[in-house]
């Protein structure tokens, strides 16, 4: 489970054995959410975000914040499931330490 950015206590992560749609699991707590990043023809077209199963979804003010992360980090996001996923290497984590 490759954690790949870590903001003011909330942590973006892939589950090793992910599938498509491209998407990303935040958690803080024990809350988390999941957030589809819909492409076509190589450009971000929507974000749609969903609950997990089982788990009790992001609170509204960090919903807020991890909405307003993944808008910012898209493509970098992106970026880490191709290499992760697609070319299988390591991706490493990013600490954002700056608020958006």
């Amino acid at each position: 489970m490759p954690k790949i950015f870590e903001y003011f206590g909330i942590v973006l992560y892939f589950y090793s054995n992910e599938h498509e749609p491209i998407h990303i699991h935040i958690a803080k707590s024990e809350y988390e959410s999941i957030f589809d990043l819909i492409m076509e023809n190589g450009k971000l077209k929507d974000i749609k975000c969903r609950n997990k199963a089982g788990v009790e979804p992001l609170p509204e003010s960090d919903m807020k914040v991890a909405k307003e992360f993944v808008q910012k980090y898209a493509l970098e996001i992106v970026d880490k499931w191709v290499k992760f996923f697609v070319l299988k290497e390591k991706v490493k984590m990013t600490k954002i330490t700056k608020r958006i």
